[in-house]
């Protein structure tokens, strides 16, 4: 890894790794760092080229996270963690997960996709138009260039094919809101290919663990307490 990440520490006992989502920071797990930090060592991690952790110059793609959170585990010397993604983060989950099967106890996936056509037209569409334009200026502005290569995490990746979701080894939770930005049968997908995951719908939007927290929670709770 060329970077350090910045990291939110809390509480002591078994690892919870965060993952947020894309444009975002550790920050938005703000109600879970709380919660679970009772009784578990929870971290919440800024991605490379997000909230405080530099861009550094390997390439900007959900994979290469993936490689960050494996050198940002061995930093701090955790052989295998709880990790829960959101949006971006759950992506990045994925992988990890597929690339690092013995480094993940069990796998919280929450508002995950595994391709830009999992997301509801109405959402991809500008995104699609504005990663097209960002691209375009990219070369004569850096703050196009960041756009673009922000927008072009949720174009071009993280790009998972279904079939390789069998691999998954970790006891999977799929976690959504009912009216997430995410398709829900894109939802149901990846929780009927992944061997013996649950799925769990809850009322809200993709954003259900920061605007509906203490529903969120318990179900992660009951999820990681089994």
């Amino acid at each position: 890894m060329d970077i350090k990440l910045h990291y939110m520490e809390c509480g002591t006992g078994a690892p919870l790794i965060l993952l947020h989502g894309n444009g975002e920071d550790g920050s938005y797990f703000v109600h879970q760092i709380e919660y679970f930090s009772k009784n578990r060592r929870v971290i919440a991690v800024d991605t490379r080229g997000h909230g405080q952790s530099p861009r550094g110059d390997a390439p900007f793609t959900i994979r290469q996270f993936a490689e960050d959170l494996r050198a940002f585990m061995d930093e701090l010397a955790i052989e295998k963690a709880d990790i829960l993604g959101f949006s971006d983060g759950g992506n990045i989950a994925l992988i990890f997960a597929l690339q690092y099967p013995k480094r993940v106890d069990k796998l919280i996936l929450n508002g995950a996709n595994l391709k830009g056509s999992g997301v509801k037209f109405h959402v991809q569409f500008p995104i699609v138009l504005g990663y097209k334009l960002a691209s375009l200026f990219a070369r004569k502005s850096p703050e196009a260039r960041k756009n673009a290569e922000m927008l072009g995490l949720m174009v071009n990746d993280p790009n998972i094919d279904v079939s390789e979701l069998s691999r998954i080894t970790a006891k999977t939770l799929v976690i959504a809101g009912t009216k997430d930005m995410i398709r829900e049968s894109h939802t149901k997908i990846i929780a009927q290919h992944i061997p013996g995951a649950e799925l769990i719908l809850l009322p809200g939007d993709h954003f259900v663990a920061n605007r509906s927290p203490a529903a969120f929670n318990r179900a992660v709770e009951a999820f990681l307490e089994k």
